[in-house]
């Protein structure tokens, strides 16, 4: 198994995307996760030229030796009563594939919406509308889509009692699938998602062949942290169990861009201090530390488990 990481693991230190791929050349990793959930209307790949910055990622990531092997399409709600919110949503997924077909990445991870006041069959119905218009460009560019699992913590609580359904399970998500039914429709499971949900060998292998792709990360099960592996509670026998019981063919793909907080993206409470002013914010040093311990600590998963692939 490959591994790859975010390329927003460097967002908050780097400006651009090129800046942040060498980072990650320099830490270890060959294989990139191109992240694109923060487009704004004013970023490069929203303009006119989109394809030209596209093309200069993918002569970098070449001239390094790298290779893009998924992507994280914009974040946003479908389900949103925002109509502008839903139609620059919109706007930046399509172009998302777009960019995806450009760089030769497979497949890209695009959530679903949420919405407390639909119960599962009406959370079905409106989420493959929202699916089935991206389907045309996914077919144009030969780039899969796929659907994510989250957490309850994260959608305000247990369905049912203030909160809202999602597909937090792997039964769930694999129902979804089916439901939507389109060739270029999978599903990606985020190991730090479900951690907060409980044991996952079980729903890992209920996704059984619709399992295009993997979000690793860790947390202390009490909220969605995105820490690096053996920071938080995560059980790794059982992810990597699991994975291999399943046949999981894809990346081993990290997604711990939120391992080192600052001041003001705390998980939990955090005294203030009136005089707080040089040690807010974690360093860029920091990131290149951390960065190559991640790819090390799953070097040494995949070796132990003898999946490793170069």
């Amino acid at each position: 198994m490959k591994i790859a990481t975010s390329s927003g693991d460097f967002y908050r230190f780097c400006q651009t995307d090129e800046e942040r791929i060498r980072e990650l050349h320099a830490a270890g990793f060959r294989y990139i996760d191109l992240d694109m959930y923060h487009f704004t209307e004013d970023s490069p790949y929203m303009q006119d030229g989109w394809r030209e910055e596209a093309l200069k990622l993918r002569a970098l990531a070449d001239s390094l030796g790298m290779k893009f092997v998924q992507a994280h399409s914009q974040g946003g709600n479908p389900l949103s009563k925002d109509e502008a919110h839903v139609d620059f949503l919109l706007c930046a997924t399509l172009r998302s594939i777009e960019v995806c077909e450009v760089l030769g990445i497979p497949h890209t991870v695009s959530h679903a919406g949420v919405d407390k006041n639909l119960s599962k069959d009406e959370w079905f119905l409106a989420n493959k509308a929202f699916y089935e218009k991206l389907f045309p460009m996914a077919e144009k560019c030969g780039v899969k889509v796929l659907c994510e699992n989250s957490t309850a913590k994260n959608m305000g609580g247990v369905y049912g009692k203030g909160g809202a359904y999602y597909i937090n399970t792997g039964k769930d998500m694999r129902e979804f699938i089916e439901y939507v039914d389109h060739p270029l429709f999978g599903g990606c499971w985020d190991t730090g998602h479900a951690n907060c949900e409980g044991s996952q060998y079980d729903e890992i292998l209920a996704i059984g062949d619709a399992l295009d792709a993997i979000h690793y990360n860790d947390n202390r099960g009490g909220g969605d942290e995105h820490v690096a592996p053996f920071l938080g509670t995560l059980n790794h026998d059982e992810v990597i169990q699991a994975l291999i019981d399943v046949g999981f063919k894809g990346t081993f793909t990290l997604e711990c861009m939120s391992s080192l907080r600052s001041y003001d993206n705390w998980q939990g409470d955090r005294r203030r201090f009136e005089k707080e002013s040089k040690l807010r914010e974690p360093q860029l040093f920091m990131q290149r530390h951390l960065e190559k311990m991640m790819y090390e600590t799953s070097e040494w998963m995949l070796k132990t488990y003898g999946i490793f692939e170069e």
